[in-house]
């Protein structure tokens, strides 16, 4: 499924970049206060290459010897080549995700061998122990643990602190093994620097990290957690991406990247971690203590209020001998989790078209902050259908339960397209009819428009052609031009306007 060579690590990836033109050296002096975050929202906003800080300042001026990488996926191209794959490659591999996620049986022999590359992606999958890795080449314990080294940025003025933004957080629930990878969780969750050997998890209940972590505080324990900076492309997207909770993020990214994960055992944790990892941070996240985390920039162009959040205790740093930082900002789209959101859409299609047959296309709008507006094209059978489809797209992942809206056009629409989007509502929508609301749904607590905070409303859009019991009037019929008239155009045309073209 691949088209492009295998990317083990962080600098292979960036290698890859710099080859491709891709990615921008910035010898400057660019602090990480505030600075770094204004010169990328202005590239990510040009549709710009990777950045690399070469010479990155912290907070109080000094220089930082750790350089800093932003930009990483600012393109849906480079979320593509993440995934090992060329963007017109990607409706190959959502299909083939969806296969591999739901296997049908082979019909004989012929079909079986077909899918190669299927079992090969799975075989991938088996993670690969090695006790010797670049990310132990330094290994800081104890009080040489001084988090205060990292360029750690401070985005926003209103920011609280330094922000961790681009981690890959290890866990494992209470009661399995160190050696059981296929019950780890990998999981992207910001955390806030608080002192030289202490941060702030910022773990959502709904998210496989809060829920192991529940498990261990249940029993009176710390949680065992790595923080993995500067991951591999395929590890960093398959922790984005809303895989199934009995999928472990790490043995995926061996899917993606067809070649089984390297890891390597952790040094003060009983965790396994990504062998080729730029750095490491291990420790222990409190039963009981809380921290106020906050507030900060968030993805809905808003600063969200402080709230409490488990405090981790680090015990150990571990890093290659020059490693790199890798680093994102959040706030309101464009950025980076709104681009990789646009390619994770259409990779989730024949997953959602396996369980809602009925779907023809669905779009996230980025501008509405990815998640909290879909507009979904049906094959409309029968009367009902529409809201029958809202209420399962509604109740499928969990990501899905902060869609506040769903907007449900034909067939015959570009759910993508704001001009048919605005057609199906004036022509085809009466407001007294054919919108659903339901109250007290779960909600995202940093939408500040729900009454409650978690707790908000749902409206659902009907803007398909109303058949059957739903209309006691006779539909009208859609106006098309004749095939044989719009091709007597576009001849008459090629003529006359040559240079316009057809």
């Amino acid at each position: 499924m691949r088209v492009l060579p295998t990317f083990l690590s962080l600098r292979s990836f960036l290698d890859w970049c710099g080859d491709t033109g891709q990615l921008l050296r910035v010898a400057d002096k660019v602090s990480v206060r505030h600075q770094i975050t204004a010169v990328h929202r202005a590239v990510l906003e040009r549709g710009g290459p990777v950045l690399r800080f070469d010479h990155p300042t912290l907070a109080g001026g000094s220089p930082a010897e750790i350089p800093v990488v932003v930009n990483l996926f600012g393109t849906p191209e480079r979320v593509a080549a993440g995934l090992g794959i060329t963007l017109d490659r990607l409706d190959e591999l959502a299909a083939f995700l969806a296969a591999l996620r739901s296997p049908s049986p082979p019909d004989g022999l012929r079909d079986a061998l077909s899918r190669w590359p299927m079992l090969k992606a799975a075989l991938a999958t088996r993670p690969k122990i090695i006790k010797a890795a670049p990310v132990h080449e330094c290994v800081l314990e104890g009080p040489r643990v001084d988090l205060s080294a990292l360029p750690v940025q401070n985005h926003w003025p209103g920011d609280a602190g330094a922000l961790i933004t681009w981690p890959v957080v290890v866990t494992r629930p209470h009661g399995s093994a160190m050696s059981e990878i296929n019950r780890y969780n990998a999981g992207v969750y910001r955390a806030q620097v608080i002192s030289s050997d202490r941060v702030i998890m910022r773990w959502l209940p709904h998210r496989g990290g809060a829920a192991h972590h529940q498990s261990w505080a249940r029993q009176g324990l710390a949680t065992p957690v790595a923080i993995v900076l500067g991951a591999d492309p395929a590890a960093l997207l398959s922790a984005a991406l809303p895989l199934p909770e009995t999928v472990s993020e790490l043995t995926f990214a061996g899917a993606l990247n067809g070649a089984r994960p390297r890891l390597v055992a952790a040094k003060t944790v009983e965790l396994m971690v990504p062998a080729e990892a730029e750095i490491v941070l291990e420790g222990w996240v409190s039963p009981s203590e809380l921290a106020p985390e906050g507030p900060f920039g968030d993805h809905t162009g808003y600063y969200n209020p402080a709230e409490p959040f488990p405090v981790m205790q680090v015990t150990a740093i571990t890093h290659r001998q020059t490693p790199i930082y890798l680093s994102t900002y959040t706030g309101r789209p464009p950025d980076e989790p709104a681009i990789i959101g646009e390619v994770f859409n259409r990779l989730a299609l024949p997953t959602i078209r396996a369980q809602i047959p009925e779907i023809r296309d669905l779009w996230l709008p980025p501008a509405a902050c990815s998640y909290r507006i879909a507009v979904v094209s049906i094959d409309k059978r029968y009367p009902g259908q529409a809201r029958r489809v809202m209420m399962a797209l509604w109740g499928m992942l969990p990501q899905f339960s902060y869609t506040k809206m769903i907007i449900v056009v034909d067939a015959d629409l570009d759910p993508a397209n704001w001009d048919d989007i605005a057609w199906a509502l004036a022509t085809r929508m009466d407001p007294s009819r054919d919108v659903m609301l339901v109250e007290n749904t779960p909600m995202d607590y940093l939408d500040f428009a729900s009454p409650r905070a978690g707790l908000a409303g749902k409206m659902g859009i009907d803007a398909t052609v109303k058949i059957a019991s739903e209309t006691g009037r006779h539909w009208g019929e859609v106006m098309k031009t004749a095939p044989a008239d719009a091709a007597f155009a576009a001849d008459l045309l090629s003529r006359l306007m040559p240079d316009k073209g057809a």
